[in-house]
């Protein structure tokens, strides 16, 4: 089922009013990715069941120093990801292909693992996630570009629905031994600014609803959850962004909760929802007003 009508109508307006506001503050914007870069790279990597904090990853980011209980492969691991995330703003006007997904993987397992970076799932390398099996690595290659062509050649699908698709095939190929959960996040972020739109975090909070996405697909091939997923993490990204363009106060949800005198869980569930212009900052539930 495509994604409704109506939720295309408000992400569409959305984006136009984001595109009205963004002229002329490309480094306002920048400001805004550069400091949620940590949060980025924790999410992703936490569900990876990474150990770090996010306090931790800040540091490990910003240099400074760190626990010396926390292992090089994680330091590494946080390193590396935040490295892909900001190279691929100065790629996604090219088109997703295979040498570019390969490139982003021997970025991100450089220092981690040099005997399997940058390289496809080779003979003898069978993976399995959950009680499904991945292809077999013989065939990795071949379908792997079979589900690159059919995302850049359909012009017809709703752009969210073609990305849900696109991660949850890409998930169930694991072209990769180790990696394939962050490469895939960063290929959305990838595949969103190649269309104009900001990149998204899908949380770690989140965790038990994204991973759910992956059973309802390679048992039943349902999109549903994925494309949900996608589209509440577009619309807060958003909403962020158009709330520090406008200039607005940023204020906690639960402070404008009270300011217009309703209950907490009610505003908070609609944040959620994204029924409302909300959005998180270090997990924190917040909005903008004027």
């Amino acid at each position: 089922m495509p994604t409704t009508p109506s939720l295309q109508k408000r992400i569409e307006n959305l984006k136009a009013k984001y595109d009205r506001l963004k002229i002329g503050k490309e480094s306002l914007l920048k400001i805004i990715d550069e400091a949620e870069m940590p949060e980025s790279v924790y999410n992703s990597n936490a569900i990876e069941n990474s150990t770090l904090t996010l306090k931790e990853t800040e540091k490990i980011l910003l240099e400074m120093e760190i626990s010396k209980d926390i292992s090089l492969r994680e330091v590494f691991e946080a390193k590396n990801l935040a490295r892909v995330v900001e190279y691929i703003h100065t790629k996604s006007s090219e088109e997703l292909s295979k040498e570019t997904i390969l490139l982003l993987h021997q970025m991100l397992m450089g220092n981690i693992d040099e005997s399997v970076a940058g390289r496809l799932r080779r003979k003898g390398d069978y993976v399995r996630i959950g009680s499904f099996i991945a292809p077999a690595p013989e065939h990795v290659e071949r379908i792997l570009e079979e589900t690159l062509i059919e995302y850049s050649s359909d012009y017809s699908t709703y752009f969210i629905d073609k990305i849900a698709r696109f991660h949850l095939q890409f998930e169930a190929i694991h072209p990769f031994n180790d990696g394939n959960g962050r490469i895939g996040r960063v290929i959305i972020n990838y595949q969103l600014y190649k269309l104009g739109y900001p990149g998204v975090i899908i949380r770690e909070k989140e965790k038990a609803t994204y991973y759910r996405s992956f059973l309802e697909y390679n048992d039943d091939r349902k999109i549903k959850t994925m494309k949900r997923i996608i589209a509440l993490a577009i619309m807060e990204a958003l909403y962020k962004r158009i709330a520090y363009l406008k200039g607005q106060k940023i204020v906690q949800a639960t402070e404008y909760a009270a300011k217009i005198g309703k209950p907490a869980p009610v505003v908070l569930n609609a944040a959620k929802r994204q029924t409302i212009p909300a959005f998180r900052e270090k997990g924190i539930w917040k909005i903008g007003v004027e």
